[in-house]
């Protein structure tokens, strides 16, 4: 991204962020993002710290946590210091459904791996790939 400091246009920030302009303009209608400064022409100009909060943002998108949860979070936040337990709560919450579904999945892998395995040794091939679970 070059220049780290440097102001992004809404185009820029969202390839930077992988993601569409649309999203991005959705992200602060829905109150997800702190109002992103506008330059002399009116238009958005994303920095750094927005930058880093969309990231966030997508991380806990992109792990299940509901529009309105990430909300309630980004609103915290924006009302500063003072309600850190809350912020704390929410985002253990949120960590312990994410380690609940790395469990079900883990075990759909493990079934998929055995049945694998019974067609593998069948056809008397070796397996393509085997995952290693931890």
């Amino acid at each position: 991204m070059g220049d780290s400091h440097r102001a992004l246009t809404v185009s820029e920030a969202a390839a930077a962020a992988g993601v569409s302009t649309h999203t991005l303009r959705y992200y602060e209608r829905a109150g997800l993002l702190d109002h992103v400064e506008r330059g002399p022409s009116g238009r958005r100009r994303y920095g750094p710290q927005d930058l880093g909060a969309i990231e966030f943002i997508l991380r806990l998108r992109n792990t299940g946590m509901p529009i309105g949860e990430i909300r309630k979070y980004a609103d915290l936040v924006r009302a500063g210091a003072g309600n850190e337990r809350a912020r704390l709560g929410l985002l253990e919450d949120h960590r312990d459904k994410i380690v609940a579904s790395l469990a079900e999945q883990r075990a759909h892998l493990a079934a998929i791996e055995k049945k694998i395995q019974i067609y593998a040794e069948l056809l008397g091939v070796k397996p393509t790939s085997t995952v290693r679970t931890p």
